[in-house]
């Protein structure tokens, strides 16, 4: 309900601020904590240049795999098919969703361990980034023909995968501190790649002056707010 009635209108807003937070997050904090600690800088930007390439296949294969499948492109489809291969997209979501949310939460925990307010913001971003999958995951299922009794059971199961995720970060990354930086650099891939190659490209398709505005503010908010929680530093 509070998704439907609010959060489906903040959805844009929701992008926007996002970006910002994402963009600042790595670059502005996770990063340099990575390059501040004793790792080997090029084995670090090779870890970035990974991670960038990972997201690009991982996506890439995400659109190989519904490339035949295009409900709603305007060609005529058969119901039956539609049905069919929405279904199986429902479930493909759900698996997806879980492994994507277990790795949140691996990177979050990473985040808190080499410094809380980095555990912060870095919560945030993941956050701001996805509420507005989630919502988009919750109406991808109900067309799955999932009831919306069983999509958000389906998809609140999933998020629970986050604190699965947070909870093995804690204690396996505790007892690897090496490993830190490097986690930390991945997740900067991540939202470094989502931010530019799934975001902004969202944003550049209002191009009015009346569009454009509110973007870049919500874009400095999302920077300005990091800033505050590590603005000590």
């Amino acid at each position: 309900m509070f998704s439907f009635s609010l959060l489906s209108k903040m959805v844009e807003k929701l992008v926007s601020l996002s970006v910002g937070i994402m963009l600042s997050t790595s670059l502005l904090h996770a990063l340099p904590e990575a390059f501040e600690s004793k790792a080997d800088p090029r084995t670090l930007f090779a870890c970035l240049l990974a991670g960038l390439l990972a997201f690009f296949l991982l996506e890439k294969a995400a659109i190989l795999r519904h490339s035949h499948h295009h409900e709603g492109d305007g060609h005529h489809h058969e119901h039956g098919h539609d049905a069919h291969e929405a279904g199986k997209s429902g479930w493909m979501i759900l698996v997806g969703n879980g492994m994507h949310n277990f790795t949140d939460g691996i990177l979050i925990a990473a985040a808190f361990l080499a410094n809380p307010e980095l555990g912060i913001v870095t919560a945030f971003a993941i956050i701001a980034h996805e509420i507005p999958q989630e919502i988009g995951d919750f109406i991808v299922l109900l067309n799955a023909g999932f009831s919306r009794t069983r999509a958000y059971l389906y998809n609140l199961m999933t998020s629970m995968m986050g604190v699965v995720g947070g909870v093995s970060g804690y204690f396996l990354l505790e007892q690897a501190a090496d490993l830190l930086p490097y986690v930390l650099v991945l997740a900067s891939s991540g939202f470094i790649y989502i931010a530019v190659s799934d975001l902004m490209p969202q944003m550049q398709r209002r191009a009015t002056l009346k569009e454009t505005v509110p973007q870049v503010l919500l874009v400095t908010l999302g920077i300005v707010l990091v800033l505050l929680v590590t603005g000590h530093h």
